[in-house]
């Protein structure tokens, strides 16, 4: 596990200063994308309570959020009173040089407080303005409250995972349009950084959970387009290609991928069983797909003859992608997650040492880094106002008044 205590790397987003008003999943997991490319990232608390993953408890790790540690790691993070004016002026100070905002309220609730879109970019043409929503900022919908949860069913997500025909529908376990709403905000505020180095002008980037589920479904959408039929779940098989799913072995699951002609010859060597290459039902991908339910039963009972890391050795021998079905927990200790550092280790203030996810795009120039933990409620509030020409006093009459929050009295574990 790879422990940062402070690098001073420079990722590719160097210099990139990035307001960051989201809350819990979609937009914090833009932020720390962009954190961890070197951008710095200020993240804006609301008070009372600050981000609501703060709550989403148990478990706590020396009584802080687990759920709020992982997603807001390599951001600063100050605690604002938007409902004051002392707080807006603060935010306003913010966003007169900043390059991005990110922003995930409903529709009209940044226009309320007088930080629409509109309202910016005439404060700062050249700013970078991403709100991440449920469905999108136009259509029908555009209303609503989207949740992972929501948006997983409405995306068809939850029509084509589970077992199989007639079994409930099935969210997938991970919240996915969560995590890629968060993705594509990322990728378009990089698109929109590209557009105005040649233009000089800001714009809004408008991405959404149900968007972000939908592009999800591109085999099934491709298999609905052509034949009228939206396919169902088929548990770990693949809808287009056949032999590709886990099959039970002696002591648990493996999965294997022996899709293309060539791998599912090798993969009949592999398993003894020549013959099934003559069998016409198997001849090629189209008649295993047609012939998958005969397929498997083919298969099932010749892969429970031998374990896991027997399978494994072999297939590896003949060539076959396959892999064991690990828990999160073996996950975090394979040696290939920590050797392309997606475990990794950061210092908190309170909670001590933190583990969390790494950063999973290298560059060979200007490597991104997990140079800090997330903080506690408004511990770099003092630091950023400083920075942004409020004096001490200032700071300590807004702290008065309540519109922002630093934890003078937090006690921090010792080294």
């Amino acid at each position: 596990m790879a422990t940062v205590t402070g690098q001073k790397m420079k990722g590719p987003l160097a210099g990139l200063k990035v307001i960051d008003l989201s809350h819990v999943m979609a937009g914090p997991a833009c932020s720390m994308l962009l954190a961890d490319m070197g951008a710095d990232v200020i993240k804006v608390e609301k008070l009372p309570g600050g981000d609501d993953a703060r709550r989403m408890v148990p478990p706590t790790i020396s009584g802080e959020s687990a759920a709020f540690l992982i997603m807001n790691r390599n951001k600063r993070g100050i605690a604002l009173d938007l409902k004051t004016e002392a707080g807006r002026t603060v935010l306003s100070r913010l966003l007169r040089d900043a390059d991005v905002l990110i922003e995930n309220y409903r529709r009209g609730t940044m226009e309320r407080m007088g930080f629409g879109y509109d309202a910016l970019h005439a404060l700062n043409p050249r700013l970078i303005y991403c709100s991440i929503t449920g469905f999108g900022r136009t259509g029908p919908y555009a209303d609503r409250g989207g949740f992972d949860l929501v948006t997983q069913g409405m995306s068809g997500l939850m029509s084509i995972t589970g077992e199989g025909p007639g079994c409930p529908p099935v969210k997938l376990g991970a919240p996915v349009t969560d995590i890629t709403a968060g993705v594509l905000a990322c990728v378009g505020v990089l698109a929109a950084l590209h557009s105005r180095a040649s233009t000089g002008e800001g714009q809004m980037v408008d991405t959404s959970l149900f968007e972000a589920g939908i592009i999800h479904t591109y085999w099934q959408s491709a298999i609905c387009f052509a034949t009228g039929i939206a396919p169902g779940p088929m548990g770990s098989a693949h809808p287009l290609n056949a032999p590709y799913q886990a099959f039970p072995v002696a002591d648990g699951w493996i999965t294997v991928g022996a899709a293309n002609q060539g791998n599912w010859l090798r993969l009949l060597g592999a398993l003894g069983a020549p013959e099934l290459g003559n069998d016409p039902r198997f001849a090629n991908n189209a008649d295993r797909m047609r012939n998958l339910p005969a397929l498997q039963a083919a298969l099932a009972p010749l892969f429970k003859g031998r374990t896991s890391a027997e399978w494994l050795h072999r297939l590896d021998e003949a060539g076959v992608p396959a892999g064991p079905v690990l828990d999160v927990g073996q996950m975090h200790a394979d040696p290939q997650a920590l050797a392309r550092e997606m475990i990794v280790e950061t210092k908190h203030l309170t909670a001590g040492q933190v583990a969390s996810i790494g950063l999973p795009i290298k560059f060979s120039e200007t490597p991104g880094s997990v140079r800090r933990a997330a903080p506690v409620l408004g511990q770099h509030t003092r630091e950023v106002l400083r920075e942004y020409g409020f004096s001490d006093a200032e700071v300590d009459e807004m702290a008065a008044l309540g519109a922002i929050q630093m934890p003078d009295s937090i006690k921090a574990v010792k080294p």
